[in-house]
């Protein structure tokens, strides 16, 4: 959740990266008093998020700057949409554009691919979801704009839930079947009643050990679509069937008629392109001149 001390953070550090001494081109050219109009405006088509750092980085260096017509997050457009209109001192809008529009193309990205990857799997019952693959500092804000663009948060940080991966069971000596069931068992009784366990596994013969465990969910690791299938008829709706490695938009569609539960794509984030979003001076008002 975007929480107002996590915009107002990450916009401060961004405007201090940006401006750390002030604006000076605003400063020296643009008069103290002198107001402005500009609009933001799509130059392709999307999904939009970051709306909410969109207002603060403009009243962060102006309060007076004024914000209206702001697009819901998750809105989709097509380039020529106005997406805000943003009115006030000409010296705070200025200084907090390239800010503001850095923050709205990031997230709009994300939450653009978001949502091909969505609509891919839309027939079927998985959900996609985010990884902790994310920009560091900035996982609040990415997470967010997974949400609008239609996908799922995965756990946002290792403090949120288990999740056993092959490096963990190597490291506790799970090394065939009945280590591994043993080991697992033993974390199941340790950890809380509330905590889910994702145990990781990359190949078929592990699945019914994990499962022995009595664990939350499997994470099916780069499985062939057959090796998935197979993978969802054993666990049968006993725990979650997560799929995930390398998945691209070309293969998500094959992997969510297997039949899993949830498709976790770690390319929402770190693959993410920023969208192409401008600010242009001037507010048209639609009215006819002359």
């Amino acid at each position: 959740m975007l929480t107002d001390q996590i915009i107002r953070s990450a916009v401060r550090r961004a405007l201090a990266e940006d401006a750390p001494w002030g604006d000076l081109t605003t400063e020296l050219a643009i008069p103290e008093g002198a107001e402005f109009q500009a609009r933001v405006i799509a130059r392709e088509a999307g999904v939009f998020a970051g709306g909410p750092l969109v207002v603060a980085a403009f009243t962060e260096t102006d309060p007076r700057v004024e914000i209206v017509g702001l697009a819901p997050e998750g809105a989709p457009f097509v380039a020529g949409d106005e997406l805000a209109r943003i009115t006030g001192p000409a010296r705070g809008i200025l200084t907090g554009e390239r800010v503001a529009l850095n923050f709205a193309q990031r997230m709009s990205g994300i939450a653009s691919l978001t949502s091909r990857y969505v609509a891919k799997v839309a027939h079927t019952r998985a959900r996609i979801a985010d990884t902790r693959k994310t920009t560091p500092g900035l996982r609040a804000l990415e997470k967010h704009a997974v949400r609008a663009g239609g996908g799922a948060n995965h756990r946002f940080g290792l403090s949120d839930s288990i999740m056993v991966k092959d490096n963990h069971l190597a490291a506790l000596g799970a090394v065939d079947p009945e280590t591994t069931t043993a080991a697992l068992t033993k974390l199941r009784e340790r950890a809380g009643h509330t905590t889910s366990i994702i145990v990781e596994v990359d190949r078929l013969d592990q699945l019914e050990a994990v499962l022995a465990a009595g664990v939350t969910g499997v994470l099916l690791d780069n499985f062939s679509l057959d090796d998935l299938s197979a993978a969802v008829r054993l666990i049968d709706g006993a725990v979650i069937a997560e799929a995930s490695g390398g998945v691209t938009l070309d293969t998500v569609t094959g992997i969510a008629e297997t039949g899993v539960d949830v498709i976790s794509v770690g390319q929402l984030t770190h693959g993410a392109r920023a969208l192409d979003l401008g600010l242009d001076a001037g507010i048209d008002t639609g009215l006819d001149e002359g």
